[in-house]
């Protein structure tokens, strides 16, 4: 089970003021100022074996939507709950491959 860390505005505030000339000289520094020597550059075969962020969630937004009875039917008919997960899961996957398709005339 993942420890859950809570901390207080006021905790924060006093771990940030320890740290505020270092983020001052951070805020003054031009971007040529940055040491990148450490950092490997990134190929195209970095961006080819590249995974989307396995912990990033969609913000969701509630909205009223009108469908068809059949097409909820049907939802619900694959199990009591869950039928609004499965709608999004299918418009995402249309959004997804329309997406790719306009990438791949472009």
């Amino acid at each position: 089970m993942p420890k859950i860390v809570r901390k207080t505005m006021a905790e924060a505030k006093v771990a940030l003021a320890g740290r505020q000339d270092e983020l001052k000289k951070l805020r003054k520094m031009r971007d040529r100022g940055i040491d990148l020597s450490e950092l490997p550059e990134l190929t195209e075969t970095f961006w080819q074996n590249a995974v989307p962020n396995p912990f990033y969630r969609p913000v969701k937004k509630q909205i009223t939507l009108r469908i068809d009875a059949d097409i909820l039917a049907w939802l619900r008919q694959q199990g009591p709950e869950g039928y609004q997960s499965r709608l999004n899961a299918l418009l995402r996957s249309v959004m997804l491959r329309d997406l790719e398709s306009k990438r791949k005339r472009a």
